[in-house]
């Protein structure tokens, strides 16, 4: 079952959190839509230390840093959903989304859609910041009104940058997904630091 690493919204830390999941399991790592650069295989391919992983190229890789859907018609194409194939591998594979969960890639799609399609088991990354409880609430609601009638399956939270212990409080006490860990706000953002959150998510995975 390939992960599906998605966010309250754009600058989440998904990247950072799907550099730490990959190294943890040693998976392989894609990025189906790119919108703008740089690109974000490129910084978790920076991140990564070991020599099993393999990075995929993209589905779609778009000029603009907007909404896959905008991106793509300033591009003039239009994202095929059914045309997004998940590479081939035997490892596991870590796939990050754009965006948030309810991001467009066409006039019909949503990129948690792709989780949907592949079975994908999610992972959820919420930033703190004011504002960012009613941003997770809502998103944690969408997944579980989606769970409902779609194939993915959630594994939990991961909550980035600074703790603001009363706001991690209210959010879990809403939210039937597990805490899987969190990242504090960190200096640098190296291969280092993403090893000992590696650490960390192999404990609890």
């Amino acid at each position: 079952m390939p992960i599906f690493i998605t966010a309250i919204g754009t600058d989440s830390g998904k990247s950072v959190v799907s550099a730490i999941i990959t190294e943890a399991l040693q998976a392989d790592y894609w990025k189906p839509i790119q919108s703008g650069l740089p690109r974000d295989t490129d910084l978790v391919k920076s991140l990564i230390s070991n020599q099993k992983t393999v990075f995929h190229e993209e589905a779609y890789c778009l000029s603009e840093p907007l909404s896959p859907h905008a991106s793509a018609r300033i591009d003039g194409i239009e994202i095929d959903f059914n045309q997004i194939h998940l590479p081939k591998t035997d490892n596991q594979l870590v796939i990050e989304g754009a965006g948030g969960i309810l991001v467009p890639l066409n006039d019909h799609h949503f990129v948690i859609d792709l989780a949907d399609r592949w079975e994908a088991e999610v992972i959820l990354v919420a930033n703190l910041y004011l504002g960012s409880i009613n941003h997770t609430l809502l998103s944690i609601n969408e997944l579980i009104r989606r769970e409902q009638y779609q194939k993915f399956k959630v594994k939990g939270i991961v909550f980035n940058q600074t703790p603001v212990p009363e706001s991690e409080r209210i959010i879990l006490a809403h939210c039937p997904y597990p805490l899987l860990f969190s990242i504090n706000t960190e200096k640098i953002i190296d291969q280092e630091m993403v090893r000992n959150y590696a650490k960390l998510f192999r404990k609890l995975y």
